[in-house]
């Protein structure tokens, strides 16, 4: 039993490892097994089934319903259903992307209000909304634009400054 408990706690430390050495088997065949074994040979896998095979034949041999044998037989098949369930939720989470991250770019043509006011040929500061949420930015415009004025992003010059243009309504 003391193998099968080792095998086990072996793979629960693998597993922990995996945490800090988020791919390392991944890489350590240098692309021969490309296609063959893709992600079946991750560290989350191969930890999942040291584990499950040590824990599930120490508890067969355990029970006393079956010999080393048969312990080693059951606890392969329970380590080769877990190993399965952990790489089927591994490629579950990898395929859960989000939206596009929002660039600077995204604020030409958005439209913001004036928190400061910007006098002519220097800056202010307006209030945007880039991906819902608020953003201030320091403002140049080519005419001078009071506080509370809404505006229209024209250029985007540096990731924290924009020039504007007052709203016709």
């Amino acid at each position: 039993m003391a193998w099968f408990l080792g095998l086990g706690i072996t793979g629960v430390v693998l597993l922990a490892l995996s945490l800090i050495f988020d791919g390392l088997l991944d890489g350590a065949f240098d692309g021969a097994l490309d296609g063959v074994l893709e992600g079946w040979l991750s560290l989350p896998v191969v930890a999942g089934f040291l584990a499950m095979t040590g824990f599930a034949g120490a508890l067969a041999l355990g029970t006393g319903w079956t010999g080393p044998a048969g312990a080693a037989g059951a606890g392969a098949v329970a380590g080769a259903g877990t190993g399965w369930l952990t790489y089927r939720f591994s490629r579950a989470l990898m395929r859960d992307q989000s939206a596009a991250t929002p660039r600077t770019d995204d604020l030409i043509g958005t439209s913001g209000r004036v928190v400061t006011a910007i006098p002519a040929g220097g800056f202010g500061e307006v209030l945007l909304r880039l991906a819902g949420q608020p953003l201030k930015c320091a403002a140049r415009s080519a005419q001078p634009v009071a506080r509370g004025t809404e505006v229209w992003v024209e250029a985007v010059p540096t990731g924290t400054s924009v020039v504007v243009r007052p709203v016709d309504r």
